[in-house]
């Protein structure tokens, strides 16, 4: 229950609520608690012996008590679900602050779907756990205790009869307890694959009927769903067992209550009213017991999630400032990657990359062509950190970009990416999404520059019209064509453009190049492209293979000097052989 208990330091900031909630619930158990007493008074003192007014005073008290446990009882509730839904919030909130944190790296191994369930299921498990902590798991030691009390005071004979059951009941809840919570992180493993079929299902629904493979989709959800159903069952029936075997028990200490009882009242040492004031504490004893007992469940569950979520907030981003990194006003731009390995292993065991020496100035335009796998992307994605070199350094104006701060160095950096993510909301917002404060002008010239300009105004709302989810009402050229205006808007000294035009016409692609060459002529840009002609008026063209620079220069050394690149250029532009001179 460690991680279960770590939970309750999101409690700090409401603990003046929950003091006075579980002030309240004290209340609550010292008015039940009263009630059997006074039912003792009346039997004895007043059925027995015929006195009407002790009957009526007494029947009032008890009265009086039971609308007073009502109402603190409404006011614990009130007080605990105001607290209970203050930490589930606060959760949701550390939970996505932490995955804000997270590097590339970090993100591979975790997937969405999982994020998904944690920061939904997993924290709804919480927040009722700690509504009940409030309420049920603090009112039931409470009653307990103070049940054992009256009844001690009642008769130390029948008080003996706890010492008997307790150990039966306490054994079975921490048995069924431990089995139950093992059985809980099967379901919520079994929720997170469910989770991740049905996002794929309906990201990919366009896929899947153009493939014509809804059967197979289905077939697929049907067995998460089947296997998620066999967990809970296997939960369920533990579970089952546990409340008959309770109730039984504390059938058996009511049963002997009314045995030795009994026996007492017709030895004249004991009283009707004390036998009837026994079987209510004695029930009052058992009951928390099985509240508890009813709490398993819950518990494990709870316990399970918040592993779950303590994963996530106890992960440690693999890429963070480092000590004592510094900021720089202002840069120049020229980037250096300087024996460069990098993998996705420790030690840079099975390189994705190896031995990348490469120098870009300040305003040159630096292409990156090379087989699929070949390793563009991740030497992109070592320039904002997204993840750091295994071996080597890669400098920014001559200083380690890791002696630089996060975002400090990822705002000198502009980035398109093959796959556009769009946000809902309108045009406008995701264009200045890095630059909230934006002009509009200097939105309309970054989206002319991107050529996204005209399109965007024949949309009936222009840069108001709203988009979808992952800006679902656009085409895939359009979609990267906001993306790209999106980068340029934040005047970037780096620009990174992941093959981030693929999805546009060869006439589009070659107006954004031009425009680009002015807008972005003080600004050092990677360009990694599939077709060559997107690369050819680059200052400098890198061949990677099977991730090494196998050549390196512009358009008209490569044509000469490199087998591999004149293989690439006459498969997609002709034979070459003007060019090969």
């Amino acid at each position: 229950m460690k991680s279960l208990l770590r939970v309750f330091s999101f409690v700090k900031p409401y603990a003046g609520i929950a003091v006075m909630a579980m002030f309240l619930l004290f209340g609550v158990v010292v008015a039940d608690l009263a009630i059997p007493r006074l039912t003792q008074r009346v039997i004895n003192e007043g059925i027995l012996k015929q006195d009407l007014n002790v009957i009526l005073n007494t029947s009032l008290l008890m009265l009086g008590a039971a609308v007073l446990s009502a109402l603190f009882s409404i006011g614990n509730t009130l007080l605990s679900v105001r607290a209970a839904q203050g930490v589930g919030t606060d959760l949701r909130s550390a939970l996505v602050r932490k995955v804000q944190t997270f590097s590339f790296g970090n993100l591979d191994r975790i997937q969405t779907g999982q994020l998904l369930v944690r920061a939904t299921s997993d924290i709804n498990q919480l927040q009722m756990i700690v509504q009940m902590s409030l309420r049920m798991l603090t009112r039931a030691p409470l009653w307990m205790i103070g049940s054992v009390i009256m009844l001690v005071l009642t008769s130390k004979t029948l008080a003996l009869l706890l010492l008997v059951l307790t150990p039966f009941i306490w054994g079975i809840i921490w048995v069924i307890g431990s089995k139950a919570r093992f059985l809980f992180f099967g379901v919520q493993k079994k929720l997170d694959k469910l989770n991740q079929v049905l996002q794929e299902n309906l990201a990919g629904v366009r896929v899947v009927k153009a493939f014509v493979r809804s059967d197979h989709e289905q077939d697929r959800f049907k067995q998460a769903n089947s296997d998620l159903m066999g967990e809970n069952i296997k939960v369920i029936q533990l579970l089952a067992i546990l409340l008959p075997t309770m109730m039984l028990l504390v059938n058996l200490g009511i049963a002997g209550v009314l045995w030795f009882g009994g026996k007492m009242v017709i030895g004249n040492t004991f009283t009707v009213g004390e036998i009837v004031a026994s079987l209510n504490y004695i029930s009052y004893s058992l009951f928390p017991m099985m509240m508890l007992g009813g709490m398993v469940g819950p518990l494990s569950a709870a316990d399970a999630s918040a592993a779950r979520i303590w994963e996530i907030l106890d992960s440690i981003p693999e890429v963070e400032d480092h000590p004592g990194a510094v900021s720089v006003e202002k840069f120049h731009g020229r980037v250096a990657f300087e024996d460069v390995c990098f993998s996705y292993r420790p030690d840079c065991a099975e390189p994705v990359l190896s031995g990348i020496n490469l120098i870009a100035e300040p305003g040159q335009t630096v292409a990156i062509l090379g087989a699929t796998g070949s390793g563009k992307s991740s030497l992109v994605h070592l320039i904002p950190r997204f993840y750091d070199v295994s071996d080597g350094r890669l400098t920014l104006d001559g200083q380690d970009i890791r002696d630089l701060p996060l975002e400090t160095l990822r705002g000198q950096i502009g980035i398109a990416l093959q796959e556009a993510v769009l946000f809902s909301g309108s045009i406008r917002d995701n264009i200045r999404y890095g630059r909230p404060k934006a002009t509009e002008n200097e939105i309309i010239t970054a989206s002319k520059a991107a050529q996204a300009h005209d399109f965007i105004l024949s949309l009936p709302d222009g840069y108001d019209t709203q988009l979808g989810q992952r800006g679902v009402n656009l085409s895939g050229g359009q979609k990267q064509r906001v993306a790209i205006a999106r980068a340029l808007l934040v005047r970037p000294k780096i620009l990174i453009l992941d093959d981030s035009t693929s999805a546009v016409d060869v006439k589009t692609e070659i107006k954004i190049e031009d425009a680009l060459e002015n807008l972005m002529a003080d600004s050092t840009t990677f360009v990694i492209a599939q077709r060559i002609s997107t690369v050819l008026n680059a200052d400098k063209i890198i061949v990677l293979d099977r991730g090494k620079i196998v050549a390196e220069g512009n358009h008209t050394e490569l044509i000469r000097s490199s087998p591999v690149y004149r293989e690439i250029y006459d498969s997609q532009l002709g034979d070459g052989r003007e060019q090969h001179g």
